[in-house]
């Protein structure tokens, strides 16, 4: 529980200065930023310098959230979270900040907590490293003689239990050496040496080198590059393929509400998780209905498969112990984004509590998605097709050697689906040329790609059609050969309701067919059934780290596809609040222990897909884009089809070639 503080008020943050949104969800906007970093300075500002590790908005009570979109008079008070922590100390502080009165009204102190590792320490851990005299050397003994042409890449630590590493907070890094100033440094892995840093007092702990008394893999000789500059010709690119919308986009925005063809969304951002939706709803004949209250992704973890040298340690959660948002792109016009774009800029604090401004962090726009129904009447001979088109909303972020694009659509079908695209270049590893590891492949001559997974976990805040809902599993059955079965064709799906939070961790199952139903008990369709929607697992992945392992216990979320939990607002991430050295079992673990009731109830289902990355030569120097993701869509929600009534049309602009 928080203490609740005295309030500290201060002048630059009275209701008058303090007050930016125009809704509660809205996210924090730098003059509020800047209000809560001179609020939480004056109150805890002596001693060693603070650390801002998050300022973020507060959300508000979701029952007060619906009786304000019901059009109820109500006061909702403009608060904000933060986390902060002190230069060269260990544990965190967090609070509450009450924006209208200008005061601190709770915090506690969290002693063992670990901040994130922040954007500011990337460079500063670089330095302490190649500043090293021990690291220079072992850099020497490779032949590499010019440090300044040396990279180093400040993986988190993790929790390994290795003498020394106790009670700090700690950077394990990999290294590369450019061949010369821009090119790809990628494409020279130093293998087998680890500096780890101690990032509160930005020294180096010591210096793990794995070839101290042996003859280390060769450095790479050849070159991979990919930038423009390095290019003097390039293969035909095709002829323009504009996007034009003449009229304009078909979605609006008033404020962070955008709305678009029935559907309504409010667009959020914080620091970790990046882009989040609110309040998506739909609405049909004037009657808006609710789906889910929250979206977003929530974590993520990246195991590598390598047990050699140090790559064990190689196990990210690239959202809690970085931050999604604070590393968010600033997207480009006709590069990032086609058509008629709205942009939104995104607001967080750097490490000292200063407003940053994140110019075009998010990208909206709508696209054509092909024929959306069609059917042509052999007997008549006519021809009825509509076109179907979706709305996008997207936020791309670069950690550290990857890129992740995360994408949300909402389609005229009904369907919400997610899509993340992976990009960026591979984390590589030495070996002497033509000789690659099993746990990896060659993408070219002494450089390998390690075998990895990238585990990502969505939290669904579910409200369709209200808080009260249920989860259903459904399965396909076959019954066996006989009475039942006479002719060898016969399956059916069947239902499971999964009524407590222990029954409804599950794994998905592509030999029945398996997918979940969202359902909401107290309202019917046409037919009679429960509105639902259902959520279909297209990117499951089978988790290969062993869950007694370090890194398996500390990411427990990862070995089940589905979990559900009963609303609580304190429980946001599945490895728990601070995952930099967390404890094991953190998290979703440790909530659904509880095995609390999760039938009409409000609930978040927590959905964990992703990709499985054996690497290909063609992965490098940088990886094509790879998918996935999950579809929510109506199963019952709607009595028919909800494109039905689109207008008929041809679009004007094409033609025949």
């Amino acid at each position: 529980m928080m203490d609740h503080a005295p309030n500290t008020t201060s002048k630059a943050t009275s209701a008058d200065t303090a007050r930016h949104a125009s809704h509660p969800l809205d996210p924090l906007a730098p003059q509020e930023i800047a209000a809560v970093t001179e609020l939480v300075s004056a109150r805890f500002g002596n001693g060693a310098p603070l650390r801002f590790e998050r300022i973020e908005v507060k959300e508000p009570d979701k029952a007060q959230l619906r009786a304000l979109e019901q059009g109820e008079p109500v006061a909702i008070t403009r608060e904000a979270r933060f986390s902060i922590y002190r230069a060269g100390e260990i544990g965190v502080t967090e609070g509450i900040v009450d924006l209208d009165a200008g005061a601190i009204t709770a915090h506690r102190d969290l002693p063992d907590a670990r901040p994130m590792i922040m954007i500011e320490e990337f460079l500063a851990i670089e330095a302490a490293v190649k500043a090293s005299p021990e690291f220079i050397a072992a850099c020497k003994r490779r032949g590499v003689e010019d440090i300044d042409l040396v990279c180093v890449d400040p993986w988190s630590a993790g929790n390994f239990d290795v003498p020394g590493e106790e009670g700090k907070r700690l950077s394990h890094t990999f290294c590369w050496v450019r061949s010369r100033p821009h090119d790809n440094f990628y494409a020279r892995p130093i293998e087998g040496l680890n500096a780890v840093v101690d990032v509160d007092s930005m020294s180096v702990l010591r210096v793990d080198d794995y070839y101290r008394d042996r003859t280390p893999p060769p450095l790479a000789q050849a070159e991979s590059n990919y930038a423009a500059r390095f290019f003097e010709t390039y293969k035909p690119g095709g002829k323009p393929l504009d996007v034009v919308q003449s009229e304009g986009p078909s979605f609006t925005m008033e404020g962070n509400r955008l709305k678009w063809l029935g559907w309504d969304v409010r667009v959020g951002f914080n620091g970790r998780e990046g882009l989040i939706l609110h309040r998506i709803g739909f609405t049909e004949n004037g009657v808006r209905r609710p789906v889910i209250a929250r979206a977003s992704i929530a974590e993520m973890v990246v195991p590598y498969g390598s047990p050699e040298n140090a790559h064990h340690r190689k196990n990210v959660f690239d959202i809690g112990e970085y931050g999604l948002g604070k590393l968010a792109n600033s997207l480009t016009l006709g590069c990032d984004c086609l058509g008629a774009i709205r942009y939104l800029d995104a607001h967080v604090n750097g490490i000292d509590g200063t407003p940053v401004t994140i110019g075009n962090a998010i990208c909206i726009h709508e696209e054509d998605f092909g024929i959306g129904w069609k059917h042509w009447d052999f007997r008549t001979d006519e021809t009825e097709v509509r076109r179907m088109r979706r709305l996008v909303i997207s936020s791309i972020s670069t950690v550290g050697n990857y890129e992740y694009a995360s994408y949300w659509y909402l389609y005229q079908s009904g369907t919400i689906e997610f899509e993340m695209k992976a990009t960026g270049i591979i984390n590589t590893t030495g070996c002497e040329p033509g000789k690659p590891s099993r746990y990896g492949v060659e993408v070219m001559p002494g450089v390998v790609g390690q075998i990895h997974q990238h585990l990502f976990c969505a939290r669904l805040d579910m409200e369709v059609d209200g808080p009260e809902n249920t989860v259903l599993e459904c399965n396909v059955v076959v019954p066996p050969k006989g009475p039942d079965n006479p002719h060898g064709n016969a399956f059916y799906e069947e239902q499971t309701l999964l009524t407590s939070e222990q029954a409804a961790k599950r794994r998905a199952n592509q030999a029945t067919m398996r997918y979940w139903k969202v359902i909401n008990p107290g309202r019917r369709n046409a037919v009679g059934k429960p509105t639902s929607f259902k959520l279909e697992p297209l990117h499951a992945v089978t988790p290969f780290t062993d869950p007694d392992s370090p890194s398996g216990k500390r990411g427990g979320f990862m070995f089940e596809h589905l979990w559900v939990t009963p609303y609580h607002p304190d429980e946001r991430y599945p490895a728990g609040e601070y995952v930099n050295h967390s404890k094991p079992g953190e998290g979703l673990p440790a909530w659904t222990a509880q095995d609390r009731s999760v039938e009409n109830t409000d609930l978040v289902m927590w959905h964990v897909f992703g990709l499985h990355h054996p690497v290909r030569p063609e992965d490098f120097p940088v990886q094509p884009v790879v998918t996935c993701g999950f579809k929510l869509m109506p199963s019952g929600f709607f009595d028919r089809n909800p494109m039905i009534d689109l207008p008929p049309g041809a679009n004007k602009g094409s033609c025949c070639v």
